[in-house]
């Protein structure tokens, strides 16, 4: 396990190593650090951005050897977001660095956790949260695809698409108080009457039955979740999503 300090020093070494860098114009803190936010548990967030005329092939392989060859990578894998590349590695510590290597017209700031180092940044268009309807259509989507995994006995994939339906349940409840949804980060600031509501929908074994209690669960609080959005939506719903319960009860 990696320490705070540790963490910082290496931290501090990148951002060096951009500066000396002609290929990169800039860069930023992003992440955890750039909010203040940063606790023992939090890995390195860097946005880096070439100069126009970089080559951003060559940089990436610069730089992946950089983190093999000095600072212990044992392995990385990459997110694209339109011609940024994050480049995520995990080192021996255990510690994950993530760097973006963005061309100069998309190095900027996408959302508030972004604090320039050195350069300069051009505007971004803003990160927006999903619209509320659209994640309760992805609800029920999984809702679907439950009870026909229960039909067909392949309980490892209903297991799959009712924990789907929680974790759309669990989004919509972050929007609803306005926490950060992404990847379950604003889970911990729900109030603890409205995330235990969830508790009932996990499935504790690929039993039959279990697989069933969890589904109703799972109907349950979506149901109740999508009155927020909108009381006349979960009315229409209300009727075919108690159907998938009946019907994944009843074995039809």
């Amino acid at each position: 396990m990696y320490t705070p300090a540790e963490r910082s020093s290496l931290r501090d070494a990148l951002v060096a190593a951009a500066r000396a860098d002609a290929r990169v114009a800039g860069a930023a803190l992003t992440g955890s650090a750039a909010a203040g936010a940063e606790d023992r548990w939090s890995d390195i967030d860097l946005a880096l951005g070439l100069a126009p005329d970089a080559d951003q092939s060559g940089v990436l392989t610069d730089w992946t050897d950089r983190m093999y060859r000095e600072h212990t990578a044992v392995h990385h894998t990459d997110v694209w977001s339109r011609s940024t590349v994050y480049r995520v590695f995990l080192l021996q510590s255990t510690l994950q660095v993530d760097i973006a290597f963005a061309p100069a017209e998309e190095f900027g700031a996408l959302g508030p956790t972004f604090q320039l180092l050195f350069g300069e940044t051009a505007e971004q268009p803003q990160w927006s949260a999903p619209a509320a309807v659209d994640v309760v259509g992805m609800a029920w989507l999984y809702a679907l695809h439950a009870r026909s995994s229960i039909g067909r006995g392949r309980v490892w994939q209903a297991e799959y698409m009712i924990s789907g339906v929680r974790d759309h349940v669990l989004t919509l409840m972050c929007l609803r108080y306005g926490v950060p949804h992404s990847q379950g980060r604003g889970l911990h600031l729900l109030p603890s009457d409205g995330a235990s509501a969830v508790e009932a929908t996990l499935v504790r074994s690929p039993d039959v039955e279990e697989l069933r209690r969890a589904f109703r669960a799972s109907v349950d609080v979506l149901l109740l979740e999508v009155e927020y959005v909108d009381a006349e939506l979960a009315v229409r719903l209300a009727g075919p999503l108690r159907g998938l319960t009946a019907s994944a009860d009843s074995g039809s």
